[in-house]
């Protein structure tokens, strides 16, 4: 069956598409799957470990928020879900895509980008903390499942992924421009997970927005160009919608526009581009999965929207200093005393990782739950 799964990849995928069959292969030597591919067998790793199940008790936006919030596991599935379609408009590796997607955000600290920031700014002499670096560890070699090898021994097209992946905060800066990946080996899988990741988070926070009251639609109406044209798209369909179901209809409205326009730009920029295989595509020096310049444009005027009503909202300002003053708190007490670490990571020590490495693992796997008990523990 793993064959005939190979077999189709290469009989209906792009020439620009990674291949399963020719995967560079894995760290440690296993035999293959028999029904599955490379891919295939790395995303049921990816589902089963336990960092992707935490992910369900972290920060997306809100901290300890209410069910109707995203987390950063439904924000991943979101990821997952434009990921593989994107995937598919453009015959490229379905699964790998899932791959990447799944496990993108697996090294998140708790307390969203806000607790990721005061852990690079804690870990700043000692190498510095990036939740992308973190996700590759995660798979390489902090999961243990296996007898055989550390971590889950993902293939080489995923872990390349992860560090390919280079979302930017959306809570930290107004962004002004797409950010471009020119490291070595690029997929355009890893491409379009990167900007499948800001669809997402775009799309679903400016839905949590509304929900939660943090923004207006009237605000929306004033201030961002896609708003306007969203609700004038909805609005000429539907009539007598209630704010809700308008909201939903913009949000997916939003999501849609997006990828047709990630679709035919990316289309005409490969074939500007003069790329026919995989080698000379590691030639290129910015992404060939884009938005089109006026699509750019437009997405940037949502992004600086969101930051300045929604992530700088009091609200969401005060809980994410709170989430910082834990995550300091955790890092001083463990780093003046490893016996208040488990024994478990009390076992690393003097090992191949620093203390403060260890403790930023420990640190960064919690869930914002068992972070803030953790810190009760200790202080109170």
């Amino acid at each position: 069956m793993r064959q005939r799964f190979e077999a189709l990849e290469l009989e209906l995928l792009s020439p620009l598409a990674v291949k399963a069959a020719q995967s560079k292969g894995r760290q440690y030597h296993e035999p293959p799957s028999e029904n599955r591919t490379y891919f295939q067998r790395d995303r049921d790793r990816i589902v089963h470990a336990k960092a992707f199940r935490r992910l369900k008790q972290k920060t997306q936006v809100f901290v300890s928020a209410s069910d109707h919030y995203r987390s950063r596991l439904t924000h991943t599935l979101e990821v997952a879900q434009v990921s593989r379609h994107l995937a598919r408009l453009l015959r490229l590796n379905e699964d790998l895509c899932e791959c990447i997607a799944l496990a993108h955000d697996l090294g998140h600290t708790p307390f969203g980008h806000s607790g990721e920031r005061e852990l690079n700014r804690l870990m700043a002499d000692y190498g510095g903390f990036e939740h992308n670096l973190q996700s590759r560890r995660i798979v390489d070699v902090l999961e243990k499942k296996y007898p055989g090898f550390p971590g889950l021994n993902l293939s080489f097209e995923v872990r390349e992924g992860l560090i390919k992946h280079r979302a930017s905060d959306p809570l930290e800066t107004e962004v002004t421009e797409q950010k471009d990946m020119v490291l070595p080996f690029v997929s355009l899988e890893a491409q379009v997970c990167n900007l499948a990741d800001e669809i997402a988070y775009n799309s679903h926070d400016l839905d949590d927005g509304l929900s939660s009251g943090l923004i207006s639609a009237s605000d929306l109406e004033t201030n961002v160009t896609l708003w306007r044209e969203a609700r004038g798209a909805v609005s000429s369909q539907y009539q007598a919608l209630s704010d809700s179901e308008l909201y939903h209809l913009i949000h997916s409205f939003l999501i849609s526009a997006f990828i047709d326009d990630v679709l035919v730009t990316t289309q005409q920029a490969i074939l500007d581009s003069g790329v026919t295989a995989l080698d000379t595509l590691q030639l290129q020096k910015k992404s060939l999965v884009r938005y089109s310049p006026e699509m750019a444009r437009k997405n940037r005027e949502l992004r600086q929207f969101l930051f300045k009503r929604f992530y700088q909202h009091h609200l969401i300002y005060r809980a994410n200093i709170k989430g910082q003053g834990i995550i300091r708190g955790l890092f001083a007490a463990f780093l003046d005393d490893a016996k208040l670490l488990p024994e478990s990571y009390q076992a690393k020590l003097g090992k191949a990782d620093s203390q403060s490495r260890v403790v930023a693992d420990y640190i960064a796997g919690m869930t914002d739950e068992y972070a803030l008990q953790e810190y009760h523990t200790i202080y109170t």
